[in-house]
């Protein structure tokens, strides 16, 4: 019987060590040494100081920059602690009551805009922290972008089609547009 416990016990410290200590210290080193932007979460540096991540949106609405997608987290936007989508189905009146405050809100900032608004601008992703729109979601937003900023549309243009990313191998997913990596590039403008 002392022999069996005391198996269990050098097992359970074996196996502790081993798959506690060694084999994370292994991983981190493995990801730091091959993917250190992507291991310490793809944050963006600008001037020496942490602007966000590539893979978190975040809130804009300045009619300056470009919006990013809707968030359903709590209990602020874009809580990275607190990923969720809205779960709202297509007939709940509170997904209803949103997406037309944020047609509300894109329409004041852009009263000469009759184009329809994509839907990937009213609605949440399934995380609420998706950095993501549609290459649309861009082009819908170019002239009210131009017109804060005094340039011209065929300008913002170029620097969307420049910050847009196509399918993965050409085939898997669909082009995107970084919300954070476009305005920082809108920034950089002269």
């Amino acid at each position: 019987m002392f022999t069996m416990i005391r198996n269990a016990l050098m097992s359970l410290l074996l196996f502790t060590i081993l798959t506690g200590i060694i084999y994370p210290l292994v991983v981190t080193g493995i990801a730091q040494a091959v993917f250190p932007q992507q291991a310490n979460g793809s944050i963006i540096i600008k001037n020496g100081k942490a602007v966000g991540s590539k893979l978190l949106g975040q809130q804009f609405d300045d009619p300056k920059y470009f919006w990013s997608r809707l968030s359903a987290t709590t209990p602020y936007p874009y809580n990275g602690g607190s990923s969720s989508g809205s779960n709202l189905g297509p007939n709940n009146p509170d997904l209803v009551k949103s997406a037309q405050a944020r047609i509300n809100a894109l329409r004041s900032a852009d009263p000469g805009n009759d184009a329809k608004i994509p839907v990937d601008l009213v609605t949440a992703s399934g995380s609420g922290l998706d950095p993501h729109i549609s290459p649309a979601a861009a082009e819908y937003q170019v002239h009210r972008v131009a017109k804060a900023r005094g340039l011209d549309e065929a300008a913002i243009r170029d620097i969307v089609a420049r910050n847009t990313k196509g399918r993965w191998l050409g085939m898997i997913g669909e082009p995107v547009v970084n919300v954070l990596e476009l305005n920082l590039a809108l920034d950089g403008q002269k």
